[in-house]
């Protein structure tokens, strides 16, 4: 009997282990498990531009343009001109006369659709005024191209003046822009040798592509208001 209730005791010890066992196992609540946060998908900075970078000021295209404006204040007759020339919207900027190399040069109808109102827009500006009756007033640009338009820069030049026609202003304008380009490329100016001859010389020389000039004459209104007129080349970035 004796042995029989220890097998007993032992069997309800281990019973109650057991027992003690199932209840730690159930009662113990497992950690979660650790998750990855959600991948957020983040934009690439937006690429910009270096406006360190000179080719960004080197214009790609110009066209030349020219006006007239009447008015009885001198500041509303420029502005009529302007709008004559189609660049009344623009915020002009008056620089000086390089045509770069490659710079291509369109029509003004093809040019404004580059350009927006209110924009800064470079420009070589020629402008005369007038308010004195019947005075001849003219404003032109002259252009020089070489013959490397590709790798060699040319020249525009400005003239304002009064008492000159259009052909004569022209002209005057249209040889300065030569003589500047032809002593870049490094042709004889010879000071003894009359302009035909320097000027003949310079376009046998080969490398001269071509020059030309673009004016805007007027005669001062009879009536003694302001007259102005404006030639303009516009370059296009």
């Amino acid at each position: 009997m004796r042995i029989t209730n220890m097998e007993n005791s032992r069997n309800n010890n281990k019973n109650n282990n057991n027992l003690n066992a199932n209840n730690n196992q159930t009662n113990t609540i497992a950690p979660p498990s650790p998750q990855s946060p959600p991948s957020i998908s983040v934009p690439s900075p937006p690429s910009f531009v270096s406006l360190s970078d000179p080719m960004l000021y080197v214009p790609k295209m110009m066209f030349l343009t020219k006006g007239k404006g009447i008015h009885k204040d001198y500041l509303t007759s420029f502005e009529l001109a302007l709008r004559d020339a189609d660049v009344a919207d623009l915020n002009l900027v008056s620089v000086s006369s390089i045509k770069p190399p490659q710079c291509k040069i369109i029509s003004r109808q093809e040019g404004r659709k580059y350009l927006r109102p209110g924009q800064i827009a470079f420009t070589i500006l020629a402008r005369s005024s007038t308010n004195e009756p019947n005075r001849l007033i003219a404003a032109s640009i002259g252009l020089a191209r070489p013959a490397d338009d590709n790798a060699q820069h040319g020249y525009l030049s400005e003239h304002h003046s009064t008492g000159e026609t259009a052909q004569k202003a022209g002209d005057y304008a249209e040889d300065m822009a030569m003589e500047m380009l032809a002593t870049t490329l490094g042709l004889p100016n010879d000071p003894t040798l009359t302009w035909d001859q320097r000027e003949e010389q310079w376009k046998l020389s080969g490398k001269i592509y071509k020059t030309q000039n673009f004016t805007q004459s007027a005669e001062g209104n009879k009536d003694g208001l302001w007259t102005t007129v404006v030639s303009a080349a516009i370059l296009i970035l």
